[in-house]
């Protein structure tokens, strides 16, 4: 896949943006709050399935060389260890799903973005919830269900979780609308 120029800086801005999220995190139990997802949600709507994707890659793999860019300034080949390493790998499928779906039709709207972050959202969910289960059980040595799992990763995080998915659509939709009309 060969990029421009501005494909490389928008990417890149997009890597930066959700390294910046996850900064700003609240530690709640073995998964913190963060902004992350919401930059992840941005990045497939914005830059569409292949450039959001990468974006969200581009994060990991620094994470895992050693940048610490991950919650709780972590990072390191070690954090594949760590319960929360499944919705990271999750922010990289999430920003390829959110970008196909809300770049499927000839027209952008507000109802296939809004779908698309949904899809996104339970898409990160989808690789976390279980990492974090299998971690903790096979790793970790905590016996926890897979309903505990799915309360401390999933349930406890829906309504802060919708709101970034309601903020990510609606500030993509503006922000699309501006950039087609500068097109025109």
């Amino acid at each position: 896949m060969k990029l421009t120029t501005r494909e490389i800086v928008i990417t890149s801005l997009f890597t930066a943006l959700t390294a910046v999220g996850a900064f700003l995190s609240i530690p709640v139990g073995e998964v913190p709050i963060t902004l992350q997802s919401m930059f992840v949600l941005l990045s497939g709507l914005l830059l569409g399935p292949k450039l959001g994707s990468l974006s969200q890659l581009i994060y990991v793999l620094l994470g895992l060389s050693g940048v610490k860019i991950f919650a709780g300034f972590s990072g390191g080949p070690q954090t594949v260890l760590s319960p929360s390493f499944g919705f990271l790998i999750g922010f990289i499928f999430a920003a390829y799903v959110v970008g196909k779906i809300s770049h499927s039709g000839e027209r952008l709207n507000l109802k296939r973005i809004f779908l698309a972050s949904l899809a996104g959202t339970f898409t990160i969910y989808i690789f976390g919830v279980p990492y974090m289960y299998l971690i903790l059980n096979m790793v970790i040595g905590k016996s926890i269900t897979f309903s505990t799992a799915l309360k401390t990763g999933c349930l406890i995080f829906l309504p802060g979780d919708t709101l970034k998915t309601i903020l990510s659509s609606s500030t993509a939709v503006r922000i699309l609308r501006r950039v087609n009309l500068a097109k025109e």
